[in-house]
C-alpha cells in the first residue's frame, strides 16, 4: 500500500519545527528516523496531513555522557549509541538492548529517541527507559519540561506527548555502584520483534550480597512493566542467590496478553526463564 496523501515540512530550527506542529495541531506527525512511522504510514494504520522532518535541525544529534548518565539526542542512530564506548561504560544497558533491535540497515537510520516516542512495548527502548529511571525532555512553545517514564507511557503506541511538541532527547542515569546488568529477549527470527524480553539491574553491598533486583519486560503489558524482585534474594550471596526463586515471584507479577504469536502462559514462562538467566549473569558482572 502507499501513504495516504500529506504535506512535507522540512523545518531548519526547532522553532520553526515546533511552528508547524502548533498549526497543524494534532494531525502532524514528527519523522526522525521513520523506521517505526513510515511502515505505519504505507498500511495507512497512521495518516498525518503533515509531516514534520527534524533531520535539518541543528542540535538534536549528540550524546552527552557524564557520571550522572547519559543523555540521548532526538537524531541519534541506533548504531551511533550502539558504537559509543563512553555511554556504554556509563549505562551498559543502552548497548546491550541495542544490539537486539531489528537488523543493521534499521539501526543505521533509526533513532533511539523516536523508537521511545513510538512507545511500543515490544521496543527494546521503552523498557531500557524505564528500567533505568529515564526520562525525556520535551520542548513546546511554552518552552521545555521533563516527562519520567511513568507519566510519558499511556498505552500501546501511545504518549502523553501531543499538539505542538517534539521529544529532543532521552536521559538514562547511570547505574548504581557495585552494580550489574543483563538483557535478553526471544524472538522468531533475529531481528524480528520480541515475543518476550528482560532487562535487569541486580546491585549489590558492600559485602557482596544482594540489594535490589529490578526487571523490566517487553511484548508482556500495554506499556513498559518494571517489577522489583529484591525480596525473593535480598541479603544472598550473589554467586549463590536463589535466581529461580526471583524468577517464580517475576511470574506472578506480570500479566501478559495472548496474540498470534505466543499465547499468555507461554510468555509467562518465557519471562520466569528469562528472569532466571539474566540475574544470573547480572549478578555476576556485579560481584567482578
Amino acid at each position: 500500500m502507499k501513504p495516504a496523501p500529506f504535506r512535507y515540512a522540512d523545518p531548519g530550527s526547532l522553532g520553526e519545527a515546533l511552528d508547524v506542529l502548533a498549526a497543524e495541531g494534532d494531525g502532524a506527525k514528527v519523522l526522525a528516523g521513520g523506521q517505526s512511522l513510515i511502515p505505519l504510514l504505507s498500511m495507512r494504520l497512521a495518516a498525518p496531513t503533515t509531516l514534520v522532518d527534524l533531520n535539518r535541525v541543528p542540535g538534536l544529534d549528540a550524546v552527552e555522557v557524564t557520571g550522572d548518565g547519559v543523555r540521548v539526542g532526538a537524531l541519534v542512530r541506533h548504531a551511533e549509541l550502539l558504537g559509543n564506548p563512553a555511554a556504554r561504560t556509563v549505562q551498559p544497558l543502552l548497548a546491550r538492548a541495542t544490539a537486539y533491535v531489528a537488523h543493521p540497515a534499521i539501526r543505521n537510520r533509526g533513532t533511539t529517541v523516536g523508537s521511545i516516542a513510538h512507545a511500543d512495548p515490544s521496543g527494546e527502548m521503552t523498557a531500557v527507559l524505564a528500567l533505568t529511571g529515564g526520562s525525556v525532555t520535551v520542548a513546546t512553545p511554552a518552552g521545555r519540561s521533563t516527562i519520567g517514564w511513568r507519566e510519558l507511557f499511556v498505552g500501546p503506541l501511545e504518549t502523553s506527548v501531543h499538539g505542538a511538541a517534539v521529544v529532543v532527547d532521552a536521559f538514562f542515569p547511570a547505574l548504581p555502584a557495585r552494580s550489574g546488568t543483563a538483557f535478553v529477549e526471544v524472538s522468531r527470527r533475529r531481528g524480528d520483534y520480541a515475543v518476550c524480553g528482560a532487562g535487569v539491574v541486580v546491585t549489590l553491598d558492600a559485602d557482596g550480597l544482594v540489594e535490589t533486583v529490578r526487571a523490566a519486560y517487553l511484548s508482556v503489558g500495554p506499556v513498559p512493566e518494571v517489577h522489583d524482585l529484591t525480596e525473593a534474594v535480598s541479603g544472598q550471596p550473589a554467586a549463590s542467590a536463589d535466581w529461580a526463586a526471583a524468577a517464580d515471584l517475576a511470574r506472578t507479577l506480570v500479566d501478559p496478553d495472548g496474540d498470534l504469536h505466543a499465547s499468555a502462559d507461554y510468555r509467562r514462562l518465557l519471562v520466569g526463564v528469562l528472569t532466571e538467566r539474566a540475574l544470573a549473569s547480572a549478578a555476576a558482572e556485579a560481584a567482578a
